[in-house]
Order: structure tokens, then sequence, then C-alpha cells
């Protein structure tokens, strides 16, 4: 059995003058409350984490899944399996269970219409129409079960860990399940990932079938610089929001979920936005290409290897705060060798006070060697005793 070393850094040294700056408590616990019950924001480039209720807690997403459904079909189109300009057909399934009969949200595509991808995507993206995604579905995947399975692959690639997905309208399902954690990882992905694609959440309404609808979004009419993103509501999940809006070039995502009324869902999400906007500024922890920690090589010519991040590692701070900054990296190891500059090693995690606020990947800052025989026979060596104390210990 391979052992594991947790290596980890504490915020001396190169965090000291941050930890010395910040002050007041924690700013997610005490500094702004919110009454809705699960409710993130974090800062759009960096993913810092600015604040958290309820983040990680399991909940059904209603019409928020939906941003799932464009991120795979937005992927799909990147990879060039679709085209925006192909036509899609929507099913009677669809019509039924999306359309104009089911009495959900729609974009009253006819039965047995062909639509292309664009347009199916606008009726997803701008109406939050239950018909498109699923018309979507079929078109990319076959049907809803195989989607839903794309769904959840694409997911894990993201790094989202604990949803799970089912449908791609986001109907009612026990199975299905999110955290708004993972939706604001979700929309950074979207908004990072597909710029000439995010720009359609901004559009106030569309056209189909001779019916105009305006973006569900609320935000967007606040005069608070939003530009996105998506809308949920069923019995069971509450209202829900996934927004996201750029003041004086930073921006900020904001989610919240099981809002009891449309109002209130609406006011805490811009309450929240414009709380992140005056609170807090941004700070450089590591200058791009700064060596940051070391992890243990296995069988190198070097016995570690210097782990760096890609570009500056930045942190939003609350404006005159205290609060402890910390840091500490995390990897499985010892890594074997030989390493390439750019591998992927582990990941730096911070924490402001008690708020874990920001996960960077790091990596490999040079290439390392396998090492001598002699060297290898050594290392060798130290991990069979490391895995005989390990094995005794878990006896004990």
């Amino acid at each position: 059995m391979r052992a594991k070393w947790f290596k980890s850094i504490v915020a001396a040294g190169i965090l000291a003058g941050c930890a010395a700056a910040l002050a007041a408590p924690n700013p997610s616990r005490d500094g702004y409350q919110t009454s809705v019950p699960y409710a993130i924001l974090i800062e759009a480039e960096s993913g810092t984490v600015l604040y958290d209720k309820g983040a990680d807690q399991l909940i059904a997403p209603a019409s928020l899944a939906k941003l799932m459904t464009a991120e795979v079909v937005f992927d799909q189109i990147a990879l060039g399996n679709v085209s925006l300009d192909e036509e899609f057909v929507v099913s009677t399934h669809a019509w039924r269970k999306g359309g104009a009969p089911s009495g959900g949200s729609t974009m009253y595509a006819p039965i047995n219409s062909r639509i292309k991808v664009r347009d199916l995507l606008h009726g997803l993206v701008i109406q939050s129409g239950n018909d498109s995604a699923i018309a979507l579905a079929e078109g990319v995947a076959g049907n809803e079960a195989a989607f839903a399975r794309l769904m959840n692959d694409r997911a894990r690639e993201l790094g989202m860990t604990k949803s799970n997905f089912t449908n791609p309208a986001g109907l009612p399902d026990p199975e299905m399940r999110v955290t708004v954690r993972e939706l604001a990882k979700l929309a950074q992905q979207i908004i990072h990932t597909y710029p000439e694609h995010y720009k359609w959440y901004a559009e106030r309404e569309f056209t189909w079938n001779k019916i105009r609808q305006q973006n569900r979004n609320p935000l967007l009419a606040m005069n608070i610089g939003a530009d996105g993103l998506k809308t949920g509501f069923t019995k069971e999940a509450g209202y829900g929001l996934v927004g996201s809006a750029v003041q004086n070039g930073l921006r900020l995502i904001v989610v919240v979920n099981g809002v009891k009324a449309e109002k209130e869902r609406a006011d805490e999400a811009r309450k929240l936005l414009e709380w992140g906007f005056k609170g807090f500024e941004t700070r450089t922890l590591f200058a791009e290409g700064q060596h940051i920690a070391e992890a243990k090589l296995f069988g190198g010519a070097k016995g570690r290897v210097a782990l760096t991040g890609k570009g500056e590692i930045k942190l939003m701070v609350p404006r005159n705060a205290t609060d402890r900054i910390t840091a500490r990296m995390v990897y499985t190891g010892p890594v074997r060798a030989p390493v390439k500059e750019g591998q992927p090693i582990g990941t730096l995690k911070v924490w402001r006070g008690e708020t874990l606020a920001l996960e960077v990947p790091l990596q490999a800052a040079e290439n390392i060697g396998p090492g001598t025989t002699t060297q290898r026979a050594f290392d060798a060596a130290t991990e069979m005793v490391i895995n005989l104390f390990r094995a005794g210990a878990e006896r004990l």
C-alpha cells in the first residue's frame, strides 16, 4: 500500500502581511445575515468564498439543473460533436413532458418540429423551457437517461463530486440533488469557458413560435451589473437563483436556494451581491511563478519537488478586518518520479478565519528525472518502513 503524506504550510512569512491586515469576526458567520437557508457568494476569477451558509447541503435544484444541461451542450459544441445550426426534433415525449401540455416553463416548441440548436439553447437559457431541455438531451444523447449520465460524467470532470442529475430539465426527482457550492462552481465554469454563449444569459427576452417571453432572472433589471444566470422553483426546492454581476471590473457569483418567496429570492440575492462589492478587496497571496511549497518525491534525482500555482494567487478579504489567514497544501504522496513541469500535484487550501475561502490547484515548478539505483532503493526502503509503521498503528 502506498503511503499517504499530507504536507501543510501555515500562514507565516508570505501570508503574515495579509494576516496582520485583517480584523473583526468572520463575515460569513457574524458580519452578514441572510434569511435564505442555502447561499454562497464567490469572486468569479479566483473562486474566493465571501459568504456561505449551508453551502454543502444536498438540495433539490429545480430549473437550476438546466445550467448543467447547458454546460454539457456547450462542451459538445466545443468538441465539434454538435453544431449550433444543427436541427433537433421535438419529440412527442419532449412536447408532452416539457411543452405546452405540461403546464411548466416552456418555449412552446410544436410537436415534431425541427429546431436549430442555437434556438433550443435560447429557449433553455432565456425562457427556461423544459421542452428545449428535453429536446437538447434527446438530440445529443438519444434519450434523457443517457444525457443524465453525460451530465454526471461532466460534473465529475468539473470537480462537482456531490451533485447528481437525473434529468435535463430539473423536474422533481428524489435522486436529483446539488449543492449551492457546486452550482457556483458550475456558473464559474460557464462564464469563463463559454463567453460567446454566456452572453445569452443577459438577453431580456426571446420570441419563439410568435410567443415573446421575458427572461425570468430578476437581477437583470436591478441596475447592479447583473448579466446572468438562472432561476428555479418547485414546491420541494423552493425558490432558487444563480446570479452573476460585474462592478468596476470585479465579477461576483451568488447562489441562493430554498427561499420561501419569489421577492425574497430577488432581494436576498441582490443584498448579497451589493454586500460583496462594497465590503471586500483583493490581496495577492503568491506572485506568479513563486514557489509555494514542496512535495516529497519518490525515486527521483531530488528528494522533493517545488510547487507553484498557475499565475498569481489572489484572495478577496474584508476591508479593514483582522481575520487570521492560514494556508495548507494537501497532496497524496510521495509523488513518483519522473515529474514534468506543470504536472498537477496537490491543492492549496486557504482559510479566512474558520471559512475555507479558496482552493487552488498546485503544479510542479520543474522537471525532475528518475534518481540513481541507490536513491530509488533508499526511497523504497523508507516507504516500506512507513507502511509497516502505518499498518501497526492501524491495528492498535
